[in-house]
């Protein structure tokens, strides 16, 4: 068992945050929740925050950091998030860290962790531009870390997979840019909260899950 159980995993794209995420999710009965299934939920839902993000969107603009928080903070007062939750692309910035601290104090929840995927960039952008993903339900695949058992068919559907546009060397650079610039401060952030831990996350899945399932007990 795990005795820290709502979680933020924090880490640069390719680090591997969403493939351990599923794992721990099913093992311990976690919530697994990104931003983006929340902004898709509340507009499909046509909730009072799903109309004002679609407002923004429809705008072309982006949803202001307060709105995400409260839609985050909807989401994790959810029946399925009593047990444990984990936010995997959120928070993004310093200012939705503590926005998102004012939301959990709201809703009278507590964040147990933040776990730091720690890799190279190199590595990283090998990853990220040997990603193909599936047509037809969505799983990502890696041609060199974790390529699926048949070339070119999704191991869950059978599905055909492709590479995306966004998963060329120009656009992972750009990832990595961005992320430095806006997401890595909040390492030092937590680390001075004392919320902060960190994983290997250039290790083999087999290896790197062990190592984030020993910081949680």
């Amino acid at each position: 068992m795990i005795s820290k159980r709502n979680l933020v995993l924090l880490g640069p794209p390719g680090a591997g945050k969403g493939t351990l995420a599923v794992i721990l999710a099913q093992e311990f009965k976690l919530a697994h929740i990104s931003t983006g299934d929340i902004f898709r939920r509340e507009i499909k839902g046509g909730t009072e925050l799903g109309k004002k993000a679609q407002e923004y969107v429809n705008q072309g603009k982006l949803v202001p950091d307060e709105l995400v928080a409260d839609m985050v903070g909807s989401r994790l007062a959810e029946n399925d998030c009593e047990d444990g939750f984990i936010l995997d692309g959120f928070p993004r910035t310093v200012k939705q860290a503590e926005l998102f601290d004012e939301t959990m104090k709201k809703i009278g929840k507590n964040l147990d962790l933040v776990v730091l995927f720690e890799a190279g960039n190199e590595l990283l952008l090998k990853r990220l531009t040997a990603r193909i993903t599936c047509k037809k339900c969505g799983v990502n695949f890696n041609k060199l870390f974790s390529p699926p058992k048949e070339e070119g068919t999704c191991d869950e559907c059978g599905g055909e997979l492709y590479q995306r546009a966004d998963d060329s060397l120009e656009t992972a650079t750009g990832r990595l840019k961005v992320y430095e610039e806006q997401t890595a401060p909040l390492i030092e952030y937590y680390r001075k909260c004392g919320k902060l831990a960190s994983i290997n996350s250039e290790l083999p899945k087999e290896e790197a899950y062990p190592s984030l399932v020993a910081l949680l007990k």
